[in-house]
């Protein structure tokens, strides 16, 4: 909730300085002609915004026809939609703002902190590390830390979970003093040969 109060008050603040800045200007050079500047600064804003709108449309059908994914042009396409809407704001700081956003130049830098800052950490989080690979394949953390030796430690997964019932990784010979496994006596070998010996003499 204390992002969304952040993007709302940000929201709130543009227009606010935009209108002291309006104010100002107005003060310096005439009521007319600031209002022929920002008509202006809109006019071309919106120019601009199109035709890059259409650029990016072919470069994205483009790259769909090879099979390629257009991330970054579907980035453009959102931060084109963002300066369409501060292009038509009235306001010289929306307009120059809306202008950074239309302009190659300096789009592709503001494209690049977005994906790295905003989209990637997004859907990282909402997916579980697949968008970067960060994805957690260390097996099953024995010991609690992700230390366990399956080999040494004879550390068992089953439905018991690590330890449980269910079979063991490494065997029993990682246990010292043979508390987990299972001795086979001697009676069992012994059992084994006695019948062997009777299938002879018979």
């Amino acid at each position: 909730m204390g992002g969304m109060y952040r993007y709302i008050a940000a929201l709130l603040l543009v227009p606010l300085l935009d209108s002291l800045f309006l104010v100002f200007v107005a003060t310096q050079i005439g009521a007319p002609l600031t209002i022929l500047i920002v008509v202006m600064t809109a006019l071309l804003g919106m120019l601009l915004v199109r035709a890059e709108g259409r650029h990016t449309i072919r470069t994205i059908q483009r790259k769909l026809a090879e099979g390629e994914i257009p991330t970054n042009e579907i980035l453009d396409g959102g931060l084109l939609l963002v300066a369409g809407a501060l292009t038509l704001t009235p306001g010289l700081v929306t307009d120059a703002l809306g202008i950074l956003l239309v302009f190659p130049l300096t789009r592709i830098p503001i494209r690049a902190v977005v994906r790295d800052y905003v989209v990637v950490p997004y859907i990282d989080k909402q997916t579980g590390g697949f968008a970067t690979g960060n994805v957690y394949i260390g097996g099953f953390p024995f010991d609690g830390d992700g230390s366990g030796d399956a080999a040494g430690t004879g550390a068992s997964v089953g439905p018991g979970g690590p330890g449980g019932i269910g079979g063991s990784v490494g065997g029993s010979s990682g246990s010292e003093g043979g508390e987990d496994a299972y001795d086979l006596n001697e009676e069992a070998y012994e059992i084994e040969w006695e019948d062997e010996d009777e299938d002879r003499e018979e």
